[in-house]
């Protein structure tokens, strides 16, 4: 089996699918991998690495798109993209299948088996292939980060001969993989952090870690079978905000994570309450890139508010640390190659009914046979 793993050609987007270890991993299953010249050189991952471990390098992406069995590669293909893959070839990738119908439909008609990195079940036996939370995981550490660069204070307590500096105040909102991140981040620099979730079990996992629990009682709040936070009522959503308007206040930091899955996030954060918020303090929005969780969010993008608050929109937080989030997603692909590998036929094998590719394989056959996406 040929698998190619393509550069990435989304100007933001700074990770690879493959790294070197993953490539050795692949070439040992007894797979032929093949990647495009630059892959992995906003990673810190020269050609020359790629070449190390058995891979073919080439430049030739067209050529490698329409020969491949199998595609790696963190964002989504263009149209003509999928055009150029043989049919019966198998394309995993970071899909957005709720927003991309012509995508999905463009995968069936090429006769391609299309498997989508969002759907992967959060279950035990999928944990290792589950990259939504390796990537979310990174995406919580910088959020701290970069908020601690773009203030204009520290974030530990000092106590010194000229007097004693208070530790800067953090407010997580969202208490998922990256909430939990930033919370334990924001707790190793020295800061108060203060977290919400509509879920009482996140609420206690911020505790754990330190936090102190804003609990707000919102009625039902019980998460999803897949473990995410369920969409709240008008009426749920607007008591939230309200009680968390108070909190974001005193705040030096706001970090926003809300994500609702499939749908456009939550604004969980209204434009009077930024107007409450000191001059100097910082709003990092995780979820802008899909709309964000802030009220005048700008996506990809930093502003300063007329009020001194900088509000942060940035996109693809994790490629931010673009080695090691190469590293743990490319160990994500590698483990579900591995997973299907077929050790006789030298192949990876789709199987619709598998408990795991029934999450989330999206196309195959010439069909959408995914039960959320048919007809």
């Amino acid at each position: 089996m040929k698998i190619f793993a393509p550069k990435e050609t989304d100007p933001v987007e700074t990770r690879a699918s493959l790294d070197p270890a993953a490539v050795k991993k692949l070439v040992g299953l007894g797979a032929v991998v093949v990647v495009e010249s630059g892959l992995g050189e906003r990673c810190d991952h020269p050609d020359a690495a790629y070449t190390a471990a058995g891979a073919t390098v080439t430049t030739d992406r067209v050529g490698a798109l329409g020969s491949a069995d199998l595609v790696t590669r963190v964002r989504k293909p263009s149209l003509d993209e999928i055009g150029q893959l043989k049919a019966g070839a198998i394309h995993i990738s970071f899909l957005d299948p709720f927003n991309e119908k012509d995508l999905i439909t463009k995968f069936a008609g090429q006769k391609v088996s299309a498997i989508s990195l969002e759907m992967i079940p959060r279950t035990t036996l999928a944990q290792k292939m589950d990259a939504i939370s390796s990537q979310a995981n990174l995406a919580g550490y910088v959020s701290v980060i970069v908020a601690a660069n773009r203030m204009n204070t520290i974030f530990p307590m000092m106590m010194t001969p000229a007097g004693t500096i208070s530790p800067a105040k953090v407010f997580v909102l969202g208490i998922g993989v990256a909430g939990l991140q930033a919370i334990a981040t924001a707790k190793r620099l020295g800061a108060r952090v203060t977290a919400f979730d509509v879920r009482p079990e996140a609420l206690e996992q911020a505790e754990s870690l330190g936090a102190k629990a804003l609990r707000i009682d919102l009625g039902d709040t019980s998460g999803t079978d897949q473990g995410y936070a369920k969409e709240l009522t008008p009426e749920q959503l607007e008591k939230q905000i309200q009680a968390q308007a108070k909190v974001c206040a005193q705040s030096d930091v706001v970090i926003t994570t809300a994500k609702v899955f499939g749908r456009k996030p939550p604004i969980l954060i209204k434009k009077d309450v930024v107007e409450s918020m000191q001059y100097g303090s910082v709003i990092v929005d995780l979820a802008a890139e899909t709309g964000g969780n802030v009220e005048g969010i700008v996506p990809g993008e930093e502003t300063v508010t007329a009020n001194g608050v900088k509000l942060i929109g940035l996109a693809n937080f994790e490629g931010r640390v673009s080695k090691h989030a190469s590293q743990v997603l490319a160990a994500n692909f590698a483990n579900m190659i591995e997973h299907f590998w077929d050790k006789e036929a030298k192949t990876f094998k789709i199987n619709p009914a598998d408990e795991i590719q029934k999450g989330c394989l999206i196309t195959h056959d010439g069909a959408i046979v995914h039960e959320r996406f048919k007809g």
